[in-house]
């Protein structure tokens, strides 16, 4: 089974722990709406954490697989683009994920290709949303546990 089965598989049942043995450590992810790419296999499996909330009906409807140039080396890498489908923010997506393998059939870099534009933007917002509502709750954690062991007087 290649990288990019396995990715397939692990997307197909929302596993985060699948998706972490496939990442190397150092993975970046590029992303549609954002310049700046995810860096690092937490940044990007909380990014996935959010996109399996967003994406309704996902499913992958076809793959290619060769070799091309990795974005962050310029070095030629085994390649897989996976095409998909989707719904998000009420929008249909039409894309691809393009996968660059490293020599140990992990995924070292990950670009993500969307259309339409207003696609784009409901995708964005959708993952925006969700992930302010996890960085919030994220935030007030701390300030629950400690209210609970020392309550006020």
């Amino acid at each position: 089974m290649t990288a990019a089965d396995r990715f397939r598989a692990a997307v197909d049942s929302r596993d985060l722990a699948g998706l972490e043995e496939l990442f190397t450590e150092d993975i970046r992810l590029y992303s549609p709406v954002k310049f700046t790419p995810f860096e690092g296999r937490s940044a990007v499996l909380g990014l996935f954490t959010a996109l399996f909330q967003v994406f309704e009906d996902f499913r992958y409807i076809g793959e290619y697989s060769g070799t091309s140039l990795t974005s962050a080396d310029n070095t030629e890498a085994a390649s897989a683009v996976l095409l998909f489908r989707a719904t998000a923010g009420g929008r249909q997506i039409h894309g691809i994920d393009l996968l660059h393998l490293t020599a140990d059939d992990r995924i070292k870099e990950f670009t993500v290709m969307v259309r339409p534009q207003s696609a784009v933007q409901a995708l964005g917002e959708a993952v925006l949303t969700v992930l302010t509502a996890r960085a919030t709750l994220t935030a007030r954690a701390p300030l629950t546990a400690r209210a609970a062991e020392d309550p006020a007087p």
